[in-house]
């Protein structure tokens, strides 16, 4: 079975028949938010994205649908800036739509989920600080008996996967630290997403957000555990490698639509992926140094180095992983020569090698605005209890007292582009 063929049985068999996915299929929100209700709040940012709103909008029209105040609200910024979560917020309070309908790529999705939690919460507390962290949300929506309002994802960049997971990131721009909800009850009731719009998105940004899926895929796959490795296996080396094949085709050809394809479905099993496991030290890593790169870049510039740092307890990951960076030219000499640190040195390698095709960069040091205070932003955010899933994700697991130690010898290798510095994490 081909790599698209396959991909598209994983998200059937991820999402049924509440994703639609693929050319033509915006026509499907209309269809979609009129289930919930007859007045729908359309938030997202039109600039780039004019057609697909008027699209939407002749969807709304065909289901007889009203939009709560104007046609369009405006989405998120970059990485969810707090302050656009609340300013949605008071807009849900404002309007009492029946169904969110969040139009964009992560940050404007995850602002909307973000949004509906303190719409749906305030007895409890305005204050999004109070629900990052893991199932507090669902507690809370049944302490107080109260749902949230049902939503519906239009993704238009293959990036997060956010129209298809329990997981909202959202910004302190004051302090340059994300912090992360995860909960079941976020997840968008209904998402669509018709891979072409995405030619629309600057390469930049699809590079940025085909290095987020790869990062998805790898770490949940670096962190399997043996009760869902084989699971984790089919949908995360598939997404790997859809997306490692195509990302440099991409640069040299924006508009080819089979490529921006294939970007989707990789980009989407990695949101596959990340509701069967977790993520772990590049994206915690990521959430520290949101002011100097994007999310994307930091997640594929860190992944190598956390390789090394897992390298003893990822072993069969490894292998399976080199095999496709080999495939593509990224890893030259044998595999089957090496083990433990030493394979896991030739991945980073190939990782890296595959970073720099795509004129990323690789080490901190390349980062402008990069200092010192990044290092000690990540260290104490890694121990602050809200993000402690990322830890626990890891294939070592981390404890908070080995944090300095073990992912300061990371972030410092990172700093000089030095696999060696990396301190030997032993598995448990």
């Amino acid at each position: 079975m081909g790599l698209k063929k396959k991909a598209r049985k994983f998200l059937e068999e991820f999402k049924g028949k509440s994703y639609s996915f693929g050319k033509g299929n915006l026509k499907k929100t209309g269809k979609y938010a009129g289930e919930f209700g007859e007045r729908v709040l359309l938030v997202g940012n039109t600039p780039h994205l004019g057609e697909a709103f008027e699209e939407i909008l002749g969807s709304f029209r065909k289901h007889d649908l009203e939009t709560a105040g104007a046609d369009v609200v405006r989405g998120a910024g970059q990485n969810t800036p707090r302050e656009d979560v609340y300013r949605l917020a008071n807009y849900i309070f404002h309007y009492r739509p029946d169904c969110l309908v969040a139009v964009g790529g992560g940050s404007t999705i995850d602002a909307l989920k973000a949004a509906n939690i303190l719409a749906a919460l305030a007895e409890e507390s305005m204050d999004i600080e109070d629900y990052f962290g893991t199932g507090i949300v669902t507690g809370l929506l049944e302490k107080y008996g109260t749902k949230l309002l049902p939503m519906v994802a239009v993704q238009t960049n293959a990036s997060s996967g956010s129209h298809l997971t329990k997981y909202s990131n959202v910004t302190d721009t004051g302090t340059g630290q994300k912090k992360l909800i995860v909960d079941e009850a976020i997840i968008p009731d209904r998402a669509v997403f018709d891979y072409t719009v995405t030619s629309t998105t600057p390469l930049e940004v699809s590079l940025d957000g085909a290095m987020d899926g790869i990062s998805h895929c790898l770490e949940v796959f670096y962190g399997a555990r043996s009760e869902n490795f084989g699971k984790i296996e089919e949908v995360a080396l598939t997404g790997i490698e859809l997306i490692i094949r195509s990302a440099v085709r991409l640069t040299s050809d924006p508009g080819d639509m089979d490529t921006r394809e294939e970007i989707g479905l990789g980009t989407d099993l990695g949101g596959y992926s990340i509701m069967i496991g977790g993520t772990n030290g590049g994206h915690l890593t990521s959430f520290s140094l949101v002011d100097v790169t994007s999310h994307g870049r930091a997640c594929g510039l860190m992944n190598p180095y956390y390789t090394v740092l897992f390298a003893p307890a990822i072993e069969p990951q490894l292998r399976l992983v080199g095999e496709i960076l080999a495939r593509y030219g990224y890893i030259r000499d044998p595999l089957c020569r090496s083990q433990g640190r030493e394979l896991g040195l030739m991945v980073a390698e190939g990782l890296i090698a595959f970073a720099q095709n795509l004129g990323f960069p690789t080490t901190l040091s390349e980062l402008e605005g990069f200092s010192e205070k990044h290092i000690e932003r990540a260290l104490q955010a890694a121990k602050n209890p809200q993000l402690k899933m990322k830890l626990e994700n890891m294939p070592i697991p981390m404890k908070p007292e080995e944090v300095d130690e073990y992912m300061g010898s990371v972030l410092n290798a990172a700093v000089r582009g030095d696999l060696d510095m990396i301190r030997a994490l032993q598995a448990r």
